[in-house]
């Protein structure tokens, strides 16, 4: 497994790039503020929310697609997933 800090912003971030198998990933928002993760268009309007502090979440990123995430203020965010692409 591999474990990453992603300072999220105002600015959508790209996560996880694409790759060919699915790929099952863990997110933890280290404060309170809200993150929205989606697409590489994610937006407040249209993206996941994410609970404030709340437990990881595992999120399954299909092949060929990306994980981006952007919020209305900066925030912590831990990602981790795993070192192989194994299609889990």
């Amino acid at each position: 497994m591999i474990s990453t800090n992603h300072v999220i912003t105002t600015t959508a971030s790209k996560l996880v790039s694409a790759s060919t198998s699915k790929r099952t990933v863990y997110i933890h928002v280290l404060g309170n503020n809200v993150v929205y993760l989606g697409g590489s268009d994610v937006t407040s309007s249209n993206g996941m929310l994410t609970e404030k502090t709340g437990a990881p979440q595992p999120i399954v990123v299909p092949a060929h697609e990306e994980l981006w995430a952007i919020s209305a203020t900066t925030e912590n965010l831990r990602l981790l997933m795993p070192s192989k692409n194994d299609g889990s």
